[in-house]
């Protein structure tokens, strides 16, 4: 699974997108919000990817987003334990959508992994253009 957000502006309008590669076949989503942030788009095509994987399946998430990657694999430990502070003591940006993927990632176990941004790999690249694509969309 791939997955990517982008925002024209921060803030600004956004669009988020994943594509799933599965036994031979490949499915895509994507979409978008008027003013939103990169972090934000980044989480929900995460979150959106998750929701849209079978039940049981074993799923390797690639993102070219330390954020998302560093998140949900080693700071949300630090969050929750300080009642969503940061190290700064700070509220945590996101709350309610690392919630939602805290909960997705406890359920089905995801592997997450970085990948370099606009680096050539196709899928990376085919997400990117997506979530480019759903913010055309929203500019009319």
């Amino acid at each position: 699974m791939y997955t990517d957000g982008a925002c024209s502006g921060n803030p600004g309008p956004g669009g988020w997108a994943w594509v799933a590669l599965q036994d031979g076949s490949r499915r895509e989503g994507s979409g978008g919000e008027a003013a939103t942030t990169n972090n934000r788009m980044e989480l929900i095509a995460v979150i959106e990817a998750l929701k849209a994987l079978p039940p049981g399946r074993a799923v390797e998430v690639r993102t070219d987003s330390q954020y998302v990657k560093n998140g949900i694999t080693a700071w949300i430990h630090a969050w929750k334990k300080n009642g969503w502070r940061t190290a700064s003591k700070s509220p945590v940006k996101n709350r309610e959508l690392w919630e939602d993927l805290d909960r997705l990632s406890t359920a089905l176990k995801p592997r997450f992994v970085w990948v370099e941004g606009h680096a050539g790999e196709e899928f990376n690249e085919r997400c990117d253009e997506l979530a480019r694509g759903e913010i055309a969309r929203l500019r009319g």
